[in-house]
Formats: structure tokens, sequence, C-alpha cells
């Protein structure tokens, strides 16, 4: 209990619990006279502050979205030094999990998926906003914007949100065939991705109740149950999304829960009334001008277009 009272004492001394916060807000610096003392010189400049939209920015998968960021001086004042804008792409543990771009001026660099289709709007003083298009996805997940000005270097964090359907995927060859790598190779080949949890836990909270475990994207397994009963972890457990926890993702075979958004074209009906053959179906798709729909884009278009046949 001690050591948790001083551990708490220590968050509130530091004037901030942001996964990102960095000391800047008191300008700070270490000098060496020489003589083997760390001197902490202040000094009284302006305190540059950066805000991103608080609540989740919801989007869809082949839209465009703009992800707001601004930064200001308190007192107010112009940029000291060229600014650096910088954003990353988060895991849920606010850990980096990859660089999408930097700007210095007007000179911007977009990296890996982000290329051709992301840049950095600076329509008003003090903006750094991004601005993805044609949403994957991936995309779906958190976001830092930092801004850094000589030596201050601060930053905030916003939450893409893709509107979307999880759905539980099942191989036609049996129940618990999947290994991780599988799992992710079957939710593409279906027009989604594996689901994570936040999504997982959105679909058990609009009414999703699956006995068989499967895979999320990372890496644990876990099962939404609304109704308790014996085969899916007994009746005295509450409703809420049952974990397996990490598994070895080579090894242990499970389903997967894979998360598709709404549809960038339209799935429709092919009537014929002797029936048709999985080859027959696709040819008649083809000779439509289309193909035959993937299991994510029937439950997207069921969410998303009512369809209902």
């Amino acid at each position: 209990l001690p050591l948790l009272l001083k551990a708490t004492l220590l968050r509130l001394a530091s004037g901030s619990y942001h996964p990102f916060y960095n000391g800047f807000y008191y300008n700070h610096i270490m000098n060496d006279d020489g003589d083997g003392q760390d001197k902490v010189d202040y000094f009284s400049g302006p305190k540059l502050m950066v805000e991103t939209s608080k609540d989740p920015v919801y989007s869809y998968n082949g839209a465009n979205v703009t992800l707001p960021c601004h930064y200001r001086y308190e007192p107010d004042q112009g940029p000291k030094h060229k600014i650096r804008i910088k954003w990353s792409k988060l895991r849920d543990d606010y850990t980096k999990e990859r660089d999408v771009m930097v700007a210095i001026g007007r000179t911007q660099v977009a990296y890996g998926e982000f290329k051709g289709r992301a840049h950095i709007r600076q329509g008003s003083r003090h903006e750094a906003s991004l601005v993805i298009s044609d949403v994957h996805l991936r995309d779906d997940g958190k976001y830092r914007c930092e801004v850094i000005d000589g030596l201050e270097d601060e930053s905030d964090v916003v939450d893409l949100r893709l509107k979307g359907i999880v759905f539980p995927y099942q191989p036609p060859h049996g129940q618990y065939r999947l290994n991780f790598h599988e799992a992710e190779q079957v939710c593409r080949d279906q027009g989604a991705i594996l689901a994570n949890f936040n999504q997982l836990f959105e679909a058990w909270s609009e009414g999703l109740d699956w006995c068989n475990a499967g895979w999320l994207a990372d890496g644990t397994v876990q099962y939404p149950i609304r109704l308790p009963r014996k085969p899916c972890g007994g009746v005295h457990l509450a409703p809420g999304i049952r974990s397996y926890g990490p598994r070895r993702r080579h090894l242990h075979r499970f389903d997967a829960f894979c998360f598709s958004s709404a549809l960038k074209g339209e799935v429709f009906y092919l009537d014929r009334l002797a029936g048709m053959t999985l080859e027959e179906a696709k040819q008649s798709c083809q000779d439509a001008g289309a193909e035959i729909a993937r299991v994510g884009q029937l439950y997207s278009a069921w969410k998303f277009a009512g369809l209902d046949r």
C-alpha cells in the first residue's frame, strides 16, 4: 500500500496523466557545467499546447477522413522556430505501431501504406490536421499528432473508428481449424480483417452472442456471450467477452472474428429457378459485370444497405 500511494503521488505531482506528456510544460533543460553536477535552468517562455478531437472520429472503408489537430502557445505568439509535425499510428497501449507522415513547412513525406493517400492540412494558423483518403480497414485505431518547435515537443491522440460489422467465420472444413496466420488470411479472403477487441466489444453490446472462440487481431482468443449457458463458460458467469488470452499463433487453432466496413459497391441477388453450382454462380456474376459476393460484403450489405433476402 505505501508503494501504491507513492506511485499515485508521483503521478499527481507530474501534473498530467497523458501518455505522451514529456515534461516540456515547464520548459526545463539539463546543463552540465563540467563539475559533475547537472543543473536545471528554468525559463518563462510560451508554452506549446497540442489538441485533437476528444471524441472518436468515425469513417468507413473507402471514404476520406480528416483527423483534426491544432496547436497553440500560451501566451499566444507565432512559432519561434520552423515547426515539425509528425503523425504516428499507435497500438491500444499507446506504443507506436508505425509512422504515418512528417511535415516541415510545405515539405511532407508519407510512409508505408499511407503513401499517396495521406497529407497534412495546414489551412489555418496553427493547424496540423491529417487527411486520409480511401480509408482502409487497417486504418482503424489511435493516431498521435506531435508538434515539435525547437526544444518543445508536445502531442495528443485522436481515435479513428470505422463503422462496420464483426462476424464469426468458420472455414468450410470445420470448427477450430485456423491458426492465427490462417485466420488473418481467411478474413482477407472474405473482404475483411481480423477484428480487434474494441470492435468485438461493440458488436457484443449490439447483440452478438457466439459460443465458438475465435482469433482477434492482437493474437488473443475470445468470444462474446450475451446469454450465459453451460457450454459457453458456465451459467454462473456474467454476460461479457470470454477470453482465453494470448495463444501460440502457429500452434493453436480456433475460428476467427472478422471485421468488415461499409460497401464500396452493391450486393444484389441473381435468381435462377433451377439453382446454380458455385462455378455457375461465379460465371453468372461475371456475365452481369460483377463478381460473386464475399461473406464480409454480404454482412455489410445486410447492416448498411438493409439487404433482406
